[in-house]
């Protein structure tokens, strides 16, 4: 192997090679948990509106981190998330569908909740062989499961994979702004090159929670969020 741009016969060692590549993936796995886009038009109100598109993650409970990991395991922060608290972890696990397919470098969010979940798109869920259910996280009432694999062990979830349905978490002043409650539908029309209308946008209410709209990879890859030159929510 050779460094591009440097003579034909410079060729690099091991160790140069291997931190290289470490540095090209930590680049990309710090980018998968997400990535915010804030056009600077929108109708936001007192608040910005910023549009999330949330890659393949997983939520894990402190007993399942502890199979996967290692007793005594706990999360490790990487990089804060948009809302408060919330945060890329360092951890990451391989996930295997039916097919017997891998996806690797899962990243784990924490902090660490009282159930396990995968979040997957739907392609993800095409390639591992998984049917995937549209639901809102937390509702794991008849999903698949998969196999979870870290460096310690691997764990079998019976259910919890899902495709999560778009979503935006609002804040009290953020629904009197837009006269939603929590539970209603609403619309998010990206203007743009590829500028789409996305329907049924769950309003999820909290009094904690910064104004932000979720959509998966699919999503964001079919609008061309990057290009976006305007955000709404509309009713």
């Amino acid at each position: 192997m050779v460094l591009a741009g440097s003579s034909a016969n410079t060729p690099l060692d091991r160790s140069t090679v291997e931190k290289l590549v470490r540095e090209i993936l930590r680049d990309r796995l710090i980018g998968s948990s997400g990535q915010l886009f804030k056009p600077l038009s929108h109708n936001g109100g007192p608040n910005p509106l910023v549009v999330n598109v949330s890659a393949r993650h997983a939520h894990v409970t402190p007993e399942d981190l502890e199979v996967l990991f290692g007793p005594g395991s706990k999360l490790t922060k990487l990089k804060d998330l948009y809302q408060e608290g919330e945060f890329a972890s360092e951890q990451q696990v391989n996930i295997i569908g039916p097919r017997n397919r891998m996806i690797p470098g899962v990243r784990i969010l924490g902090p660490t909740r009282n159930y396990t979940q995968v979040e997957l798109s739907y392609t993800d869920g095409v390639f591992l062989g998984i049917d995937l259910p549209l639901r809102i996280s937390g509702n794991h009432q008849e999903t698949p499961g998969c196999i979870l694999v870290g460096p310690h062990g691997a764990l079998n979830m019976r259910q919890g994979v899902i495709r999560a349905e778009r979503h935006v978490h609002m804040h009290p002043v953020d629904l009197a702004h837009y006269g939603v409650k929590d539970g209603d539908y609403m619309k998010l029309r990206v203007e743009g090159p590829c500028g789409v209308v996305f329907d049924r946008v769950k309003v999820r209410e909290h009094p904690k929670v910064k104004l932000e709209i979720h959509i998966d990879t699919d999503e964001g890859n079919a609008c061309d969020l990057g290009s976006a030159t305007r955000l709404e929510l509309i009713k």
